[in-house]
C-alpha cells in the first residue's frame, strides 16, 4: 500500500499526473454515498454486492488513489466488471460524472499495471480497432466457421469455458471487412465505426441506399479511424484523443452521421475538444431533415419491439428518436422492450471479457422476447446487436435484430431520380 506525499497527494500508482489524481478525487468528493444510484446499478442487482454498486465503486477508487488501500485483485475485479452503462447518473442527485470518474481512474491504474498487461490490452483493442486487426479477426471466424465444429463439442467446451457461449455466436457474425464504400462528395460525411465493418455491412449498404435516395448521398472517408470509446474506457485516453484528432481532420468540419449510438456518444462529448466533431445519430438526422415529398414509407403491418442501448439512452438521452422515426411507417406496431433502462451486457469489449455477466444481464432481456414474439427487435448499437442477436438464435426464436434505419430504408417508396433532383435542388 502506498502512502501520502509530503503535500497530501498520494503517491500511488508511480508515474501517474498528480494533478489528474487530484481531479479525480474532486470529482469523486462530489459523491455523498447516499445509494440512489444502488437500483439503477445491474451489476449491484445481480451480485447484491457493495463493491459492485457506483457508491461502492466510487470509495474503492478514493481509497486506492489517496493510498488508503491497495490495487488487490478483489478491488481490480470490482472496478474491472463496470460495464459503465452510466444508468448511475440520470440517478444521482448530486450529478457525479461518473463515467469520466471511471474512465479516470482506469487510465491512472492503467500506468500502473505489469509490463505485459498494458501490451496484451492493447492488442487485443489494436484487432478490433485497426483495419489490419480486424481483417484478422474476420479470418480467425471465416475459419472457424470453416472447421464446422459440432453443436455438442460447443456445449461441452461452453460448460468448462463459458466464454464460448459468447465467442461462437460472434465469430459465425463476422465478415470480410470491405475496405470501401461508394462515397459522394456531399454535405455530410457517414461514420463506419470498427467492428461494424466486420458484422454490419447490410447496415452500411442500408444507410448509404437511404440517405442517398432522400437527398442527402454521405461523403465516406476511407481514411477514418475507430471513435475512441474502447480505448477510453479500457484506460489509453491518450490513443482515444488522437484518434479522435485524426478524424477530426479527417471529416474536416462536415456533420457526421453515426450509425452506432456507443461510436456518436464518443465522438460527441470528447470530439469537440479534439476538433469541433459535429456527430449526430442517424435517426435523429432522418427526423430533422426534410424528406422529398414524393417519399413514401409503405405500410409494414409487423411487431417491433425496440432496445434501447445504453450509449443512447443514458449518454445520447434521445432514444425518443427510434420511436418517432419508425413511427411514421403505417400499421407498425411499436413496444420498447421490458428492461431497456438496465443494460444489456455487450458494453464495447465487456462482453467477450466478463461473458457470465453479460450472459445473465441478457437473460431477462430474452425471457421478455419470449413472451412478446416480436417479428423485429431493433436497436442502435452494433455491440448490442450482436449480443442481443446470438442469445435469440440460442433460444431459438425467429426475432429478426436489425437497425431501425433498415425498416426504414426496405419501406421506403421514392425513385432514385426523384432522389437526385431533391439533392441538387437543394444544393441551389
Amino acid at each position: 500500500m502506498s502512502d501520502a506525499g509530503p503535500s497530501g497527494v498520494p503517491s500511488w500508482p508511480k508515474g501517474a499526473d498528480e494533478c489528474e489524481i487530484e481531479q479525480l478525487l474532486r470529482l469523486a468528493d462530489q459523491c455523498v454515498k447516499c445509494g440512489y444510484c444502488l437500483p439503477h446499478c445491474p451489476t449491484f442487482k445481480l451480485a447484491q454486492d457493495e463493491g459492485e454498486s457506483p457508491r461502492g465503486r466510487i470509495a474503492l477508487i478514493q481509497g486506492l488513489l489517496t493510498g488508503a488501500i491497495s490495487d488487490g485483485p478483489r478491488v481490480q475485479r470490482h472496478l474491472d466488471q463496470c460495464l459503465e452503462c452510466r444508468a448511475c447518473e440520470p440517478a444521482c442527485p448530486s450529478l457525479v460524472r461518473y463515467g469520466a470518474l471511471m474512465d479516470g481512474a482506469r487510465a491512472v491504474r492503467a500506468q500502473h499495471r505489469s509490463a505485459g498487461q498494458p501490451g496484451l490490452r492493447r492488442l487485443r483493442l489494436a484487432l478490433l480497432t485497426r483495419p489490419a486487426g480486424l481483417r484478422l479477426v474476420a479470418g480467425v471466424g471465416i475459419l472457424y466457421r470453416w472447421l464446422r465444429l459440432p453443436p455438442r463439442l460447443i456445449d461441452r467446451l461452453s460448460k468448462r469455458w463459458p466464454a464460448i457461449q459468447v465467442l461462437d455466436p460472434l465469430a459465425k457474425s463476422l465478415r470480410w471487412p470491405r475496405r470501401r464504400l461508394p462515397s459522394s462528395a456531399g454535405e455530410v460525411a457517414l461514420f463506419r465505426g470498427c467492428v461494424a465493418q466486420l458484422t454490419d455491412q447490410p447496415l452500411e449498404a442500408a444507410a448509404l441506399r437511404l440517405l442517398t435516395r432522400l437527398g442527402y448521398p454521405p461523403r465516406v472517408p476511407n481514411e477514418q479511424v475507430c471513435c475512441g470509446a474502447m480505448h477510453r474506457h479500457n484506460g489509453y485516453p491518450a490513443e482515444a484523443d488522437q484518434q479522435l484528432a485524426l478524424n477530426a481532420q479527417v471529416f474536416a468540419k462536415r456533420p457526421v452521421i453515426g450509425l452506432a449510438s456507443a461510436c456518436v456518444a464518443e465522438l460527441r462529448e470528447h470530439g469537440q475538444a479534439a476538433g469541433h466533431l459535429n456527430a449526430i445519430e442517424i435517426c435523429r438526422f432522418l427526423l430533422d431533415q426534410p424528406w422529398p415529398v414524393e417519399a413514401r414509407l409503405n405500410p409494414l403491418p409487423v411487431k417491433v419491439a425496440v432496445h434501447e442501448p445504453c450509449s443512447h439512452r443514458n449518454q445520447l438521452g434521445d432514444q425518443a428518436a427510434v420511436y418517432q422515426l419508425l413511427q411514421r411507417i403505417p400499421e407498425l406496431s411499436l413496444t420498447p422492450l421490458p428492461g431497456n433502462e438496465t443494460c444489456c451486457g455487450a458494453a464495447g469489449t465487456y462482453l467477450t471479457e466478463h461473458p457470465e455477466i453479460a450472459l445473465a444481464l441478457a437473460a431477462p432481456k430474452i425471457d421478455a422476447l419470449e413472451r412478446m414474439r416480436p417479428d423485429y427487435l431493433v436497436t442502435t448499437n452494433t455491440g448490442c446487436a450482436l449480443h442481443l442477436a446470438a442469445r435469440i438464435r440460442h433460444a431459438g426464436l425467429a426475432t429478426q435484430v436489425l437497425h431501425p434505419i433498415q425498416l426504414i430504408e426496405r419501406q421506403l417508396s421514392i425513385q432514385p431520380q426523384t432522389a437526385k433532383i431533391a439533392y441538387e435542388q437543394k444544393r441551389l
